[in-house]
């Protein structure tokens, strides 16, 4: 299968591309902004995969051009896990106006930007998977500090329900994670001293089985990921 992840040089995205890679002879396009750390990813992925790095910012980016970029490594896409995510932890009088573009450019806009972009190519019984928290999905436990985060994870879950229902002519699933708490970099950043009860290599396992399968059960669906929510 052709496979492209974004924010895959750490935490979950780096883990689903290393659990991916050893089950099957895949593709995997692998997308971020730190260019070091996907060769070192490249480098330390086992298994008969082809793994391709692209750095790109996907806050700023010209998807044009990653788009241009991914063709000449892929004709055709089976799955794309929309991935990238940033986090920011402060008060809501204390937000700017460049938080909420840095949180809304990377949460939502990407996953847009990138699968309106890669549209042609996706093959028949395809499968969008968008990574979204237990922070956007509606009725759950919201935490102070995380308004625009959870704000920007709820408008991707609304989003993939809309892809969803515009993708089935062409026969695409779309579905959506919302994702509790796992031990990454960037919610150790965000909560200094959280123990997340889930680790990311765990949640990349689940993550992987679904992107893999999940289509032939779900479409357009929101589902949580969740033993709790910080």
């Amino acid at each position: 299968m052709n496979i492209i992840i974004t924010g895959a040089s750490r935490g979950i995205g780096k883990q689903l591309t290393l659990k991916l890679a050893g089950r099957g002879k895949h593709k995997i396009v692998i997308v971020s902004r730190n260019e070091e750390k996907l060769r070192s990813l490249c480098e330390e992925a086992e298994g008969s995969s082809d793994i391709i790095p692209i750095s790109f910012d996907l806050s700023t980016g010209d998807y044009d051009a990653l788009a241009r970029d991914i063709r000449k490594h892929i004709s055709e896409i089976h799955i794309l896990i929309n991935n990238a995510g940033t986090l920011i932890n402060k008060k809501f009088g204390h937000l700017t106006a460049g938080d909420f573009d840095t949180m809304m450019n990377v949460n939502v806009k990407s996953a847009f930007l990138l699968s309106k972009e890669l549209l042609p190519l996706f093959e028949p019984h395809s499968h969008i998977v968008n990574i979204s928290s237990m922070g956007g999905y509606q009725g759950s436990i919201k935490f102070p500090g995380l308004s625009l985060y959870s704000a920007s994870k709820g408008a991707l879950a609304i989003l993939s329900e809309c892809m969803a229902e515009e993708l089935k002519d062409h026969h695409i699933s779309v579905n959506c994670l919302a994702l509790g708490a796992a031990r990454t970099e960037m919610l150790a950043e965000a909560f200094p001293g959280y123990e997340a009860p889930v680790s990311a290599e765990d949640m990349a396992s689940y993550i992987a089985d679904f992107a893999l399968e999940g289509h032939k059960y779900y479409n357009g669906k929101i589902l949580p990921l969740s033993l709790s929510t910080p």
